[in-house]
């Protein structure tokens, strides 16, 4: 009988081990995370926010040289500037500096709305101005109403040199269920 405890006792220290050292892994690599963001009202900023705290990652806003106003942001006006990006799939908006040391992340995680079912244009630039070749991205959105499977198909189309991973929407998204999202993106 003490044979069988002190061989059950084993396999459950065992397994401890292991599910210690794969978590210490995960936080060394998360601990060495980025999260870029571009926020046009706040909504992606407080998902960056949540999503930085769960991973210790450093956050990075892009931020447009023009700031966008109310009237740019309008959708329904088809004249606004934001109608005019998306409508032109060349369109880069200018972005103010550019994210030094790039190659010293393990994981991007970048994150956007959903504008017009796809990342606004900024996020293109952004992705165009550093050298992501080869680097593990992992998308996350906010939207009202859309999801975010097409806009991740539409990034990993425009850019298949760049590990996606599935991406997931935080619109109103909980720390726990990023913490949950994160575990399983980062295996």
């Amino acid at each position: 009988m003490k044979r069988i405890f002190l061989a059950v006792t084993g396999i459950i220290l065992l397994a401890g081990s292991a599910y210690a050292q794969e978590n210490d892994k995960r936080n060394t690599i998360l601990s060495n995370a980025l999260i870029v963001f571009f926020s046009a009202t706040g909504t992606t900023a407080e998902a960056a926010q949540k999503l930085a705290h769960v991973t210790g990652g450093e956050r990075y806003e892009i931020v447009p040289q023009t700031p966008y106003t109310s009237a740019d942001l309008n959708w329904r006006d088809e004249e606004s500037r934001s109608s005019r990006e998306m409508g032109d799939p060349a369109s880069r908006p200018a972005i103010q500096g550019k994210k030094e040391n790039i190659d010293d992340y393990a994981i991007i995680f970048i994150g956007y709305p959903i504008w017009w079912d796809v990342a606004p244009r900024i996020v293109n630039t952004f992705i165009e101005s550093h050298n992501l070749k080869g680097k593990t991205v992992i998308p996350f959105a906010t939207s009202g109403s859309s999801a975010i499977d097409h806009s991740v198909a539409e990034l990993k189309k425009t850019y298949p040199e760049i590990k996606w991973r599935t991406g997931k929407l935080l619109t109103h998204a909980t720390e726990q269920a990023i913490r949950e999202w994160v575990a399983s993106e980062v295996e």
